[in-house]
């Protein structure tokens, strides 16, 4: 059996490790659009835009380990068009055919039309390469402007910060990561982010960007414009899933794969950032764009491949790093269906607490705030039953797991 794999991220990295370590002998290709070997997204926005960390230490494998397991690695190479009825792959002039193919091609970020015409200097962080040259603008009394304020935006703000950089973040909403965490929580971040000196500015609309001498002016609606040196526009991703529609798999909001990450086709599954998965445990649909589902979702498509039967039902996980806060995240809160409560254990205005979600008598996430130990009971929790106990913050969190 042949695998070629299209994407050349965490998610294809570790498909291919797992092959390997299963005993698979076949030939594995990996069609890696960048100019690079695959490697992890987190450090782009903590480490190496603080300076603490090399570009080296985000890749997943040395650059030696994809010949030495007979990975035929193609770094710079682009998928034009896949034949499901002939089971064949397209990169560039060249047809490959497959017995099992892995989608695994991420997500791009949205663009924001109006800084991209304007001619200044615009940035979006979603490679290594945009980490670097994004690096070289966070120095000492330099105006930064960011164009929202998920996670992205703040973590790159924190960094900024932290660098000496002067930080404006512009947020449509009335609360940075509102959708996600809910109004308590979400207030959290944005105290965090003005006692480090951010000028957040919630409840704008952008109306415009200019070019001005080397620098960025961004209008804003009913306010006074932001002059910056550099401009990072943070306002989400779209999953590349252009691909796959063009062969003709479903796609919605990703490529729609069924609870063990296969495609309506046998011979294709798709992982990561692109796949919208079925997911058994929560009931529902969801697409996550972090690095643990990437990892696992890898792995988990490749025993598929090989034979295996199991549903992936791993709970989606998440952290951040910024300033002084450190959170881990486990679970999904639907942004539709919203929650019913937020349980409370600590003392969130001195971040360090940890918080569930509950929509009738579930628990569908939890979080924690600097309480290191709890993400292992955390995760014995979330998608449990709310019980009394769950709801009476005063029982600790680690007799509830």
């Amino acid at each position: 059996m042949n695998v070629v794999v299209v994407g050349g991220g965490l998610a294809a990295a570790n498909a291919v490790a797992e092959l390997r370590s299963q005993g698979h002998t076949g030939d594995i290709v990996v069609a890696a659009e960048e100019p690079h070997a695959p490697y992890e997204r987190p450090p782009l926005s903590k480490g190496i835009l603080l300076g603490s960390a090399e570009p080296d230490a985000a890749f997943v494998h040395p650059r030696d380990w994809y010949d030495e397991q007979q990975v035929d690695l193609r770094i710079g190479t682009v998928a034009t068009g896949i034949d499901l009825d002939r089971r064949r792959v397209r990169l560039g002039a060249e047809e490959l055919a497959y017995d099992r193919l892995l989608l695994a091609t991420g997500a791009t970020p949205r663009r924001l039309p109006m800084a991209d015409a304007s001619g200044a200097p615009v940035r979006y962080l979603r490679t290594l390469d945009d980490a670097l040259v994004l690096r070289d603008g966070l120095t000492e009394g330099a105006r930064v402007a960011i164009i929202g304020a998920g996670w992205i935006g703040l973590e790159v703000a924190s960094a900024a910060r932290q660098r000496g950089a002067e930080v404006t973040v512009l947020e449509a909403a009335p609360l940075p990561l509102r959708r996600v965490l809910g109004d308590e929580l979400a207030t959290v971040f944005a105290d965090l982010h003005r006692e480090h000196g951010v000028d957040l500015r919630l409840g704008v609309r952008v109306a415009g960007v200019e070019h001005d001498h080397g620098k960025a002016v961004v209008h804003v609606e009913d306010g006074r414009p932001v002059v910056a040196d550099l401009l990072l526009v943070a306002v989400g991703v779209t999953p590349a899933d252009a691909l796959a529609a063009q062969s003709g798999l479903a796609v919605d909001n990703g490529i729609l794969v069924d609870a063990r990450l296969r495609t309506p086709d046998p011979h294709v599954f798709a992982a990561g950032d692109v796949a919208h998965h079925d997911h058994p445990a929560l009931g529902t649909r969801v697409r996550v764009e972090h690095w643990d589902t990437a990892i696992h979702q890898g792995r988990h498509a490749a025993r598929v491949m090989l034979g295996a039967d199991e549903p992936y039902t791993r709970l989606p996980y998440f952290f951040t790093d910024q300033y002084d806060l450190g959170m881990e995240y486990v679970g999904h809160v639907d942004a539709a269906a919203g929650y019913d409560a937020l349980v409370v254990r600590g003392d969130l205005a001195a971040r360090h607490a940890s918080v569930l979600w509950l929509r009738g008598d579930r628990v569908i996430a939890g979080m924690h705030l600097n309480d290191w130990d709890a993400i292992d009971p955390l995760r014995a929790v979330v998608g449990g039953p709310a019980t009394d106990a769950v709801r009476d913050p005063s029982v600790p969190l680690a007799d509830l797991a």
